[in-house]
């Protein structure tokens, strides 16, 4: 496993993280869940990130009771703050100094440990003065509740401001977490360039393409049973944009590309996402153990140009740019 430095600060992570939306608490038995947790670490992976909203909290809980018993300064756990937890109320929700404070203390209650290495914005609130959330953040710096801070697909324009602000408050903002993978390219254009000025890193979720670049969707077939794609939990709607036929006869055309380097598709996605040096860590799934074990492999395998060049030229316009896709909800969603 190789590890990188977060942003521009002095904290290491592992290039591979360990992700649980979608899956603990809700898609894969906790059993399962923790497999996953013990094959992440077998692997090398230091790094995990979850959110006070998956699952409605318990994402959090699974979490914490698969690392209970690890040496805490050997991980780095990330989680973040905005969507909608608990009853739902119209304060449990959003940036606001209340909704951050209070949720702050019921994560790290989750998640068993006294602290986060990274706390971050799940979303923009829009809502919500941004010197308020700054504040708040500032404040849970310093009462030692986090260690750094971060934000999740925040356009260029709302970084440079969280910058600033954490700048002059005496924290560092440090990562944001955009979608990120060969079918999904909307941070080059703007995040990505700003983000390299400010000494701010990507932490991407999504390389896979919540799955499509793995390869198994074949285009004019039925979908794979227990797939993402026949979730109706909410993993079906997260994956629909991409099952066009236009789209999944370019990623099987990916395949000998692939094999070529002695590589699956899955690791061959990674692997690229990984090749864009503002990004720190990709952010990996799964609802099996030999997942984890497969994807964290893509660690440290370098694609030269030539490689690259043919992936852009099979992908072509399929590739999602436009960088106004990088958008908060407008309002708070309750």
């Amino acid at each position: 496993m190789k590890f990188r430095h977060l942003g521009n600060s002095g904290l290491k992570i592992s290039e591979i993280i360990y992700g649980n939306w979608l899956t603990h608490g809700s898609q894969v038995e906790n059993d399962i869940a923790t497999q996953c947790v013990r094959a992440a670490l077998d692997a090398g992976i230091s790094t995990f990130d979850t959110a006070d909203a998956y699952a409605n909290t318990v994402a959090e809980q699974v979490l914490g009771d698969a690392l209970k018993g690890e040496r805490r300064e050997s991980l780095e756990i990330f989680t973040k703050v905005y969507w909608p937890t608990g009853p739902k109320g119209h304060n449990d929700t959003g940036l606001s100094r209340k909704h951050i404070l209070e949720s702050i203390d019921g994560s790290l209650t989750r998640l068993g440990t006294d602290y986060v290495d990274l706390y971050q914005a799940h979303r923009y609130d829009y809502e919500t003065p941004l010197e308020e959330t700054m504040q708040a953040f500032a404040d849970v710096v310093r009462q030692g509740k986090a260690l750094y801070i971060g934000v999740s697909e925040w356009n260029a324009d709302q970084l440079r401001a969280g910058h600033d602000l954490a700048r002059s408050l005496g924290i560092q903002l440090v990562s944001n977490q955009p979608q990120y993978s060969m079918l999904w390219r909307v941070i080059e254009e703007q995040v990505v360039p700003t983000s390299k000025e400010l000494g701010i890193s990507q932490i991407v979720w999504s390389p896979v393409a919540q799955g499509v670049l793995t390869g198994k969707y074949k285009p004019g077939q039925p979908l794979p049973e227990g797939s993402r794609a026949t979730d109706e939990k909410g993993g079906a709607d997260t994956v629909k944009s991409f099952l066009t036929d236009d789209i999944l006869q370019r990623v099987q055309q990916l395949e000998p590309i692939a094999s070529s380097l002695d590589l699956t598709l899955a690791q061959l996605a990674v692997a690229w996402v990984l090749s864009n040096e503002n990004v720190a860590g990709a952010i990996i799934g799964a609802s099996r153990p030999e997942q984890v074990e497969s994807n964290a492999q893509a660690s440290g395998v370098e694609l030269d140009a030539d490689v690259l060049a043919r992936i852009d030229e099979v992908i072509g316009s399929v590739a999602e740019r436009d960088p106004a896709k990088t958008v908060s909800p407008p309002q708070r969603v309750v």
